[in-house]
């Protein structure tokens, strides 16, 4: 090998490991203490960067952070989901679908260890409307969940439009605080609810199949505001 080539190549796993460094600093920070707590010269310190630029320069905006370690979790979720999906693929059954949407996350953070962050993370971006929109249109492009929704949607056909968005949004949230309070008593020591997450995944699939599925009580039309969640866009 060439040495500018080995150099280059040194420099390349340098600059990747450094990513990875600031990746888990910045997720662990903004778990902790908040989005906007937190500034780039603590989160570069944190990953052991003398260089306080390193974050801008590593990643740009901190909208550009927080899409990166997004779309890594993302990523090994929607792997989970595509497994899950292909066995559901053709059932009538809401809960079917339900866990097809809840299962995967409690699966991916079982693999992380104790403590983890990523639950307490994606709280807090859910928190901000600027990166939730953003994280939230890049979730749907993914087609694993894409599929989930639809196949979901079709089976809540009954459902009107508004009553399956606000029902949409009630699970996204049952789903994120939920995985963010287990991880953080398992972070402290604490009691859990669930003795694992598997469990934790079976309960959040029994109580948003019976939000989905509870009487609807009539009322006058309102148009929905939400983002979809469930079945597409109203």
């Amino acid at each position: 090998m060439r040495p500018e080539v080995a150099v280059a190549d040194a420099r390349t796993v340098r600059s990747a490991e450094t990513r990875e460094a600031i990746m888990a600093a910045a997720e662990r920070l903004y778990a902790e203490h908040g989005l906007v707590a937190v500034s780039n010269r603590q989160i570069s310190e944190a990953a052991g960067q003398g260089n306080v630029a390193a974050v801008g320069y590593h990643f740009g905006t901190r909208a550009d952070l927080v899409r990166a370690i997004m779309r890594k979790h993302s990523e090994a979720i929607e792997h989970i989901r595509q497994r899950i999906l292909d066995g559901t693929r053709g059932s009538h059954e809401v809960r079917d679908w339900v866990a097809c949407l809840v299962r995967p996350a409690p699966e991916h953070l079982a693999t992380l260890g104790v403590p983890s962050w990523y639950a307490r993370f994606a709280v807090q971006v859910m928190t901000d409307p600027v990166l939730r929109a953003i994280v939230t249109d890049e979730a749907l492009t993914r087609e694993p969940l894409r599929e989930t929704l639809h196949g979901l949607g079709r089976c809540l056909d009954a459902l009107p439009a508004e009553v399956r968005a606000e029902r949409g949004a009630m699970a996204r949230q049952l789903i994120t605080h939920t995985c963010a309070e287990r991880e953080r008593a398992l972070a402290e020591g604490t009691s859990t609810r669930q003795p694992s997450w598997d469990d934790t995944a079976d309960a959040l699939t029994d109580a948003i199949t019976g939000l989905l599925l509870a009487p609807v009580t009539p009322r006058s039309p309102a148009a929905a505001h939400s983002r979809p969640t469930i079945g597409g866009r109203p």
